[in-house]
């Protein structure tokens, strides 16, 4: 049995002690603030998406960096086995669209409530109120870790589990990258991820407010096409932002910094161009006395149509009956391609999650050990590696929790 303390009272850090405590050892948990899963409480718009219900070799696409590393964590503890996790401790799960798994009550603190249960049934001992300043080490092992109130806490494994960058208001101040670079580590650059977009045009803030369902989206670099996708999104007095919008920024992060990215919405994805054309000329049809700005308005949300209008190139004033064909394919294919140019990205006080942490080659894939200090673990964000919205970034924290708990020997 050994004596294991866990830096960091987050997602992966209760995991990590559940696992820990079953397994026998005697596990202290660490958290600076005043009670665990700060964070967790507001994933998910709170209502935390648990993991995604996918097979498990679906997991891999949706990791942006470093997948190949998480293969050993996501097939020694996949996403079924984190559903009957929180089945076993009593919280029911349902899946929503896109395999999307949440809690059936859509309250994120059911799920903080059973990891709570969890250590306290595997007789993990919590320290609220406590922060970690430094690792404690001897001749290239950890032995311990030392609280901002100068007590050392010593140790047969740590394991860090401290978060990224993001939210700082839950404590995510990035502590885990000194500890790391303390223990001779390297940390890759870190960026926010899955944040809102800032978008150049005047007409994006008029939009402020809308919420667009069904909606394609294309984001290119000249003609290159960096990502495309199809669901929900909301324009914002500085850009855009939903859960499309989110993952499409953790693939063009690295694409931005470089300069600004064109952006088209397609506002009738389920039409084709063919199709699309035969729904305006209906509209046309039934109202070829009436002006443009009338009918045109039975196709888009109120807010939209002024917008479009002044895209469009038709006179708002002008009768159906004298629109000719030409000036109508256009207009078509801007509800196509509706354009907006990307400019920039959220900062990490918006940012869902970190992009970039403690180099992943410098961590065992197997066990989440350090290479460069022996009982030294690392899981969950604090590691450079993240994914899209969907459930995969807690599904990294659990299975990466797992792992570590299951190495300590």
């Amino acid at each position: 049995m050994s004596k294991v303390v866990i830096i960091g009272g987050g997602a992966a850090g209760m995991m990590a002690g559940v696992h820990a405590g079953r397994a026998g050892h005697e596990v202290h948990v660490l958290e600076k603030n005043e009670k665990l899963g700060k964070k967790l409480y507001i994933t998910g718009k709170g209502r935390c998406n648990v993991t995604n219900s996918c097979e498990t070799e679906e997991l891999f696409p949706a990791v942006m960096s470093n997948p190949k590393f998480l293969y050993s964590a996501f097939y020694s503890y996949g996403t079924q086995d984190v559903m009957s996790f929180f089945e076993d401790l009593g919280v029911p799960l349902k899946v929503e669209r896109g395999n999307r798994v949440f809690p059936q009550s859509d309250h994120s603190s059911d799920i903080i409530k059973a990891l709570e249960n969890g250590l306290k049934k595997s007789g993990v001992q919590i320290h609220l109120h406590t922060e970690v300043k430094e690792l404690v080490t001897r001749e290239g092992t950890v032995t311990g870790v030392r609280t901002s109130d100068g007590r050392i806490l010593d140790a047969d494994a740590v394991i860090v589990a401290t978060g990224g960058f993001s939210y700082q208001t839950t404590g995510s101040t990035g502590d885990g990258y000194r500890f790391a670079r303390e223990a001779g580590h390297t940390v890759t650059e870190i960026s926010p991820s899955l944040v809102p977009l800032t978008a150049k045009e005047s007409y994006i803030p008029r939009l402020q407010g809308l919420s667009l369902k069904n909606t394609g989206l294309t984001v290119k670099s000249g003609k290159k096409i960096l990502y495309q996708d199809f669901g929900e999104m909301m324009f914002t007095h500085f850009g855009v932002t939903g859960p499309m919008i989110l993952s499409a920024s953790a693939h063009i992060g690295n694409q931005l910094k470089k300069g600004e990215l064109q952006a088209f919405l397609d506002l009738k994805p389920a039409l084709s161009p063919e199709q699309l054309d035969a729904r305006v000329l209906r509209e046309f049809e039934a109202a070829q006395n009436k002006q443009f700005k009338n009918v045109i308005s039975v196709l888009f949300p109120s807010s939209l149509t002024p917008v479009m209008l002044e895209l469009g190139g038709i006179p708002a004033e002008k009768k159906i009956h004298d629109i000719s064909r030409e000036e109508r394919l256009h207009f078509e294919e801007l509800i196509k391609a509706f354009p907006f140019t990307i400019t920039g990205m959220g900062e990490f006080k918006e940012a869902i999650i970190t992009r970039g942490g403690v180099s992943v080659k410098e961590v065992d894939p197997g066990t989440m050990e350090s290479r460069k200090m022996k009982h030294l673990y690392f899981i969950g964000e604090v590691l450079d590696l993240d994914a899209v919205t969907g459930g995969y970034n807690l599904q990294i924290a659990w299975s990466t929790a797992y792992l570590a708990a299951q190495a300590i020997q």
